[in-house]
C-alpha cells in the first residue's frame, strides 16, 4: 500500500458491486467539501477486479489502469492558467497580446509644440505623400494636386528656417522649410511611398515613419545590386528560353515585374537573420516558373517535361497532376550560411482562388507548423512568439486581391485567436490589370491594397522599374514583421510585359497602356544599363550571365527523356503514412473501457472553485458521471468527448474550429466551461494528465465559412498526426466554402499528391427548420466523390463520406482516419438527445470498428418480404413506424458508409432476406437531393437490385419552408415505405 500512503482515506479493497456504494459516498462527501474549498481530502477506492484505482480529488478522478502508463494526481491550490481560454493568461493556442505604454521622448514632443505648423507639413507628407508619388510604371493620368501639401496650408514659406530634431530622422539638425520639403519629397513622394497613419499604435506610426526617413538616405552596396542584376537577367533569360522552346504554352512568366526577385533577394535575407527557420508562402501564376526554377531550385527538367504533357509524378503514384502553373516546392535555402525551409503550396487557377484560398491555406499550414514545433501560443512555458521561426509570405495578384470579398474575411483571421501567425508579409504584384480589365474598372478605392487597413496594417507603394527601391521596401517591411509581429504589405506597381498570358494579345482592351509598355525596356535591361554605367558591372558579364542561363537551360531540355520525377509527396512527418489501397480495410479503434472511464470523468471535471453553470452541472456532469459509471446510454457528445480524449491520451493533438464549436450549435459539445462569475473559460481534456502532449484546441471561430475552412484544410495538410475538424454552424452553411471544397478538399490529392485528414461535420436534418437548415446538401459531395458505380470501391476513394447513427459509430469515426482522407460527415441534430439514438460503452472496447452497414436483428429473416434501405437518422422514424404497424416481415437496413459505397457488407445482408420480393430506398430528402441518385445505379450494378424510391419528390429548394406542407411531408416519407407496392 506504499504507493497509497498520500491519501487522506483508502477503502479497501471492494468488488465491482461495492463500487456503487463506495462511488456514492464520496458524491456525498464533496457536497460537504464544497461548503468548505479549503478542505481538500484525497480518497482513493481499489477495486480488485480491475487492477486500478479510482482516485477522487474533489472534482478530479484520475484512474491508474493496468497499463503500463501511470497517471498521477497533481493537485494543487493554484491551476495551470496556461490553458484557460481567453482568460488574462491565455490558453493552449492563444496567448492574449500584451500592450505595453509608447510616449514620445521629452524633447521631441516640445519641438513639435514649437514648431505646430512644420509638424503638421510633415505629418501631412507622412499621410498624404504617397498621392503625388510616382510609384505607376505605366500611368497614363495626369498628376494631381494635393492641397494638404501646400506650404501656404500651413503658413509656412520655402526660407523658413526650422528645426528638424524630434520631427525630422534626418542626420541634418536644421535647415529651412525647402530643405525639409526636399527631404519629405524624396522620402514619400518619389517611387517609394507609404500608409501608415491609420495604424492605431503610435509606437508603430512612430517607427514607420523613422524608418521610412532613415531608409530613404541608405545606399546599397555593390554586392547586393550585383544579385539584384543577376536574378532579374536571369528570370529574363528563362522568359526568353520558354517563350522559344514552347511557344504554344502559357506559361505567366514574369516580364515586367522582374523586380520581384529584388524582393526575395532581400526578403529572404531579412527573415533569416531575424530568425526564422521555415517559409510557408503562396504565389499566383505570375512569375512563379522563375521563381522555383531560380531561387527556390526546382528542377527544370520536371517543368519541361510538363510543359510536354508528361506526368509530374513517378508512375506508381495515384495522381492525376494539375497544370504546370501549379506546381510547388518544399526545399532548402542557404541565405548567408543559414538554412532556410521555404515550402510553396499548390496555387489553383481562377483568379477567385490562386489567392484568397491559395493564401488562406497557407496561413493554415503555417499555424500547423507553429503547432509543431510548439511556437507561441503552443510553446509550454510561454518562452516564443508566433513567427519566431516560422513565416507566412503571400504573394498577390492586384485583380484577386482587391475584388474576393474572401479576403477580407482571411484578413479578419490575421489577429483572430486560433488563428493567428504572427503577420504575414504581403506582396501584391499590381499588374495594374485584372485579365483584361483595369484598375479603374477593378475596384472603386484607390489602391489594390486598401483592404489592408481593415486590420491596421501599413502598405509600402513602390514603382516596380525601381528594384532598389524594392529592396528598400522590403528591408522595412520585414523589421516592421519581425518587431511588431504583424501583417504588412508592399504594393509592388508594375505591369504584363503580355496578355493575361502570352498568347493573349492586350491591345484589343487596353491599347493605351500597351503603347507604353512596348515602347519600354525591360527592367532588368534598364537596371543591368545603369551598373555598366557606374562601373558596377561590364557589358560581358551581363552577356555572360544571360548566354550562361540560357545554355545550362538548353542542357537541362536534352536530359529530360531520361529524367526520373523526384519523390516529393509523402516525406518526413508524413513518411509513416501511405496512400490507401484500392481495397476495404478495418481498422481496430476501440479502446480500453477503464481508460474510456477516466476520460470521461476528466472530461467533466473542473477546478473546485469554478462557479459552472447549474443547468450543466445536472445536465452535462452529473448526468455523463452516471452514463459512464453504467456504461450504458452514451450519447454523441460523450462519445466524441471519449474519442477526442483517448487520442490525446495518446498524443495527438486535436483542434476542432468552427462558429460556437465549444459549446455547440445545439448546446451539446461543452469541451470548454465557462465560469459564470469570472468569464474564464476551462477545457477539462487539457488535463487529462501531467506532461499531457496531445492538447485540444477549440477554435471558436469567425463568422466565415469559406476561409476558416480553407484555413484548417491548411491545418491538415501540414502533419498527419493532428485531427482537424471543421464543424458547419447546421450542416448547408458549408455553401459558403464551395470553392476551396472544389479545389482543394475533393482533389488536393489527385492533383498534387497532398493527403489531408480533414473532417467536416455537416449537421443534417429534416425537423421543420426550412430551406436553410435543413440539409447538408449530401448529394453535391456524393457527386464529388470518385466512387466507382461499375465497380467495388476501395479506401482510395478521394473522400469518404458517412452518415453514422449511432455515438458509437461516430466514435470509430474521428478515430479512425487511417489513411488520410477528407472525411465528409453527416452529422446529426435531433440524434443528440434522442433515447434510442446512444450507445453501450462496450460498443468502444477493443476489437470493435466502425461498421459501415448496420443491418437488422430479426430473429426471422427468412420472413422478411420487404427490405427498406436508408442511411441517416430517417433509420429511427422507420423503425418507429414499423413497430406501430407490427411489420415482422420488413427488414431496415442502415447505410453508415456511403463512399467508399460498401458493396460487399450490402450484399451480405441482402443474402440473409432470401425471400424478400421488395427493395426499397427510402430517404427524408427531396427526390433530386440525398442519396438516391448516388444509390440507384451501384444497386443495379453492384448488388443486383432494382430499388423502389420512397422519399419527398423534387424540389428547387432543399426544403419547404411551410409547416403544414413539412407535417405532410414528414407522415409521407415513414408510411409509404411500409404500403408501395
Amino acid at each position: 500500500m506504499s504507493d497509497l500512503e498520500d491519501f487522506d482515506h483508502v477503502f479497501g479493497i471492494c468488488g465491482e458491486e461495492e463500487f456503487d456504494r463506495v462511488y456514492q459516498r464520496i458524491q456525498l462527501e464533496e457536497q460537504e467539501n464544497r461548503r468548505n474549498i479549503a478542505h481538500r481530502r484525497r480518497v482513493c477506492i481499489r477495486i480488485s477486479q480491475c487492477s486500478k484505482y479510482l482516485i477522487r480529488n474533489s472534482q478530479f478522478i484520475v484512474l491508474q489502469t493496468s497499463y503500463n502508463d501511470t497517471f498521477s494526481c497533481n493537485i494543487r491550490n493554484g491551476f495551470n492558467l496556461k490553458k484557460w481560454y481567453h482568460s488574462k493568461t491565455g490558453v493552449y493556442g492563444y496567448r492574449p497580446h500584451k500592450k505595453h505604454a509608447f510616449q514620445d521622448a521629452r524633447d521631441s514632443l516640445q519641438s513639435r509644440i514649437n514648431q505646430s505648423n512644420f509638424y503638421r507639413l510633415v505629418t501631412a507628407y507622412r499621410e498624404h505623400g504617397h498621392k503625388k508619388a510616382n510609384i505607376n510604371p505605366i500611368s497614363i493620368a495626369p498628376e494631381s494636386e494635393i492641397p494638404e501639401l501646400k506650404l501656404s496650408y500651413y503658413g509656412l514659406n520655402e526660407t523658413d528656417r526650422v528645426t528638424f530634431s524630434g520631427i525630422l530622422s534626418t542626420p541634418m539638425a536644421d535647415g529651412t522649410v525647402g530643405d525639409a520639403v526636399d527631404f519629405l519629397q524624396q522620402t514619400y513622394s518619389t517611387h517609394m511611398s507609404a500608409e501608415f497613419n491609420h495604424l492605431e499604435e503610435l509606437e508603430e506610426r512612430e517607427w514607420f515613419a523613422e524608418k521610412m526617413e532613415q531608409e530613404s538616405q541608405i545606399t546599397l552596396d555593390a554586392d547586393i545590386r550585383k544579385d539584384i542584376a543577376r536574378e532579374m537577367l536571369k528570370s529574363q533569360a528563362f522568359d526568353n528560353f520558354l517563350a522559344a522552346k514552347f511557344v504554344t504554352v502559357k506559361r505567366y512568366g514574369g516580364e515586367g515585374a522582374e523586380s520581384m526577385m529584388a524582393f526575395f533577394i532581400q526578403f529572404f535575407k531579412s527573415v533569416v537573420s531575424g530568425g526564422v527557420e521555415q517559409l510557408v508562402m503562396c504565389m499566383p501564376h505570375r512569375g512563379r516558373f522563375n521563381l522555383l526554377t531560380g531561387m527556390l531550385g526546382f528542377p527544370p527538367a520536371q517543368l519541361f517535361r510538363k510543359l510536354k504533357g508528361i506526368s509530374e509524378f513517378p508512375e506508381h503514384a495515384k495522381a492525376t497532376g494539375d497544370v504546370p502553373s501549379h506546381f510547388t516546392s518544399s526545399v532548402d535555402v542557404k541565405i548567408n550560411s543559414k538554412t532556410l525551409h521555404v515550402t510553396m503550396i499548390p496555387g489553383p487557377s481562377h483568379l477567385e482562388q490562386s489567392k484568397p484560398y491559395n493564401s488562406i491555406m497557407s496561413l493554415g499550414k503555417t499555424r500547423a507548423r507553429q503547432l509543431s514545433i510548439q511556437e507561441g501560443g503552443y510553446s509550454k512555458d510561454n518562452s516564443s512568439n508566433w513567427s519566431d521561426k516560422v513565416l507566412n509570405l503571400q504573394i498577390h495578384g492586384d485583380a484577386a486581391f482587391t475584388g474576393q470579398g474572401v479576403n477580407q474575411e482571411s484578413l479578419q483571421l490575421s489577429r483572430a485567436p486560433h488563428f493567428e501567425v504572427g503577420g504575414a508579409v504581403h506582396l501584391v504584384v499590381n499588374n495594374q490589370l485584372g485579365f483584361t480589365t483595369p484598375a479603374d474598372r477593378g475596384r472603386s478605392s484607390r489602391y489594390s491594397t486598401d483592404l489592408a487597413k481593415i486590420i491596421a496594417s501599413p502598405v509600402i507603394h513602390v514603382n516596380g522599374d525601381f528594384p532598389e527601391i524594392v529592396v528598400k521596401a522590403t528591408k522595412i517591411a520585414c523589421e516592421y514583421q519581425r518587431k511588431f509581429r504583424k501583417d504588412i504589405f508592399i504594393d509592388l506597381n508594375c505591369y504584363r510585359q503580355w496578355g493575361h498570358n502570352e498568347l493573349d494579345d492586350p491591345t484589343f482592351t487596353n491599347p493605351a497602356v500597351y503603347s507604353i509598355i512596348q515602347a519600354k525596356r525591360t527592367v532588368p535591361d534598364l537596371y543591368a544599363d545603369i551598373l555598366v554605367e557606374e562601373g558596377i558591372l561590364a557589358k560581358e558579364e551581363v552577356n555572360d550571365i544571360l548566354v550562361e542561363h540560357s545554355t545550362w537551360l538548353n542542357n537541362i531540355l536534352k536530359t529530360i527523356d531520361n529524367y526520373t520525377p523526384q519523390e516529393t509527396f509523402l516525406q518526413k512527418q508524413w513518411s509513416a503514412v501511405q496512400q490507401a489501397d484500392s481495397a476495404v480495410t478495418i481498422w481496430d479503434t476501440g479502446v480500453d473501457n477503464d481508460l474510456l472511464r477516466y476520460v470521461g470523468y476528466k472530461s467533466v471535471s473542473y477546478p473546485q472553485d469554478f462557479n459552472i453553470h447549474p443547468h450543466l452541472l445536472k445536465t452535462h456532469v452529473t448526468a455523463r458521471l452516471n452514463k459512464l459509471k453504467d456504461g450504458n446510454n452514451i450519447d454523441w457528445a460523450t462519445a466524441e468527448t471519449l474519442a477526442f480524449g483517448s487520442l490525446l491520451y495518446q498524443g495527438y493533438n486535436v483542434r476542432i474550429s468552427g462558429q460556437d464549436v465549444g459549446r455547440g450549435t445545439f448546446s451539446h459539445r461543452h469541451v470548454m466551461l465557462v465560469d459564470q462569475k469570472t468569464n474564464e473559460m476551462y477545457i477539462p481534456l487539457n488535463y487529462l494528465m501531467d506532461d499531457q502532449t496531445g492538447h485540444l484546441e477549440v477554435a471558436n471561430s469567425i463568422l466565415s465559412e469559406e476561409a476558416v475552412l480553407a484555413f484548417e484544410y491548411g491545418m491538415s495538410v501540414e502533419n498527419p498526426n493532428n485531427l482537424i475538424i471543421w464543424e458547419a454552424q447546421f450542416g448547408d452553411f458549408f455553401n459558403g466554402a464551395q470553392i476551396p471544397i472544389d479545389t482543394y478538399v475533393t482533389g488536393g490529392e489527385t492533383k498534387w499528391m497532398m493527403c489531408s485528414g480533414l473532417v467536416m461535420l455537416l449537421p443534417h436534418g429534416y425537423d421543420g427548420a426550412g430551406p436553410e437548415h435543413s440539409s447538408c446538401r449530401l448529394e453535391r459531395f456524393l457527386q464529388l466523390s470518385d466512387s466507382n458505380e461499375s465497380k467495388p470501391d476501395g479506401d482510395d476513394v478521394n473522400i469518404h463520406i458517412t452518415n453514422p447513427t449511432t455515438p458509437a459509430q461516430y466514435f470509430h469515426l474521428i478515430r479512425k482516419q487511417n489513411f488520410r482522407k477528407p472525411l465528409i460527415m453527416v452529422a446529426p441534430k435531433t440524434l443528440l438527445r434522442l433515447p434510442e439514438a446512444t450507445s453501450k460503452l462496450q460498443d468502444m472496447a477493443p476489437q470493435t470498428a466502425f461498421a459501415p452497414v448496420l443491418g437488422d436483428k430479426l430473429k426471422e429473416p427468412d420472413k422478411v418480404q420487404r427490405v427498406i434501405f436508408v442511411t441517416g437518422k430517417h433509420y429511427y422514424a422507420l423503425d418507429k413506424q414499423r413497430k406501430l404497424n407490427n411489420a415482422k416481415d420488413v427488414a431496415i437496413i442502415r447505410l453508415e458508409g456511403l463512399s467508399p459505397f460498401p458493396t460487399l457488407n450490402i450484399q451480405q445482408e441482402v443474402a440473409k432476406y432470401k425471400n424478400a420480393k421488395l427493395f426499397i430506398w427510402s430517404q427524408e430528402e427531396h427526390q433530386n437531393m440525398g442519396a438516391w441518385t448516388f444509390m440507384k445505379p451501384r444497386f443495379e450494378n453492384l448488388i443486383g437490385r432494382k430499388l423502389k424510391y420512397v422519399g419527398r419528390g423534387p424540389l428547387a429548394t432543399p426544403a419547404v419552408g411551410i409547416g403544414q406542407i413539412h407535417q405532410k411531408q414528414s407522415e409521407y416519407v415513414i408510411t409509404k415505405p411500409f404500403t408501395i407496392r
